[in-house]
């Protein structure tokens, strides 16, 4: 059986509170916790607040990365973990962003990424 690459997940948050999806600092400070709590080794953040409103923002980590994009308007954000690695738990991430947006619904995905690449 093929390994892949690494995993992409995917976590959509649905109906969310709007003022955290609008606040650069507290979703630069919650993606960097959700980093460490997935046992990621982070090595660089940057974040950017769009006007009107909206944040997009990466987490390096050694592994790969964490990103962000919110939709203020729409109690909405999209998050994606990529990692190369094995150990890291996304499932504690997720869980924690779910908390930390207060989203009243969510939904995952996850994708092998280059699996046509190892034999």
């Amino acid at each position: 059986m093929k390994k892949p690459l690494g995993i992409q997940t995917m976590l959509e948050l649905y109906d969310c509170n709007v003022g955290l999806l609008d606040d650069r600092d507290f979703i630069s400070k919650t993606m960097v916790e959700a980093a460490r709590r997935s046992k990621a080794t982070i090595v660089q953040d940057f974040f950017h607040q769009f006007s009107p409103q909206g944040v997009s923002g990466v987490v390096i980590i050694a592994e790969s990365h964490l990103s962000i994009h919110t939709w203020p308007e729409y109690g909405y954000a999209a998050i994606d973990i990529f990692t190369c690695s094995e150990d890291m738990d996304i499932d504690a991430a997720f869980q924690y962003l779910v908390e930390a947006f207060k989203s009243q619904r969510y939904d995952t995905k996850a994708f092998e990424r280059g699996v046509e690449l190892v034999y």
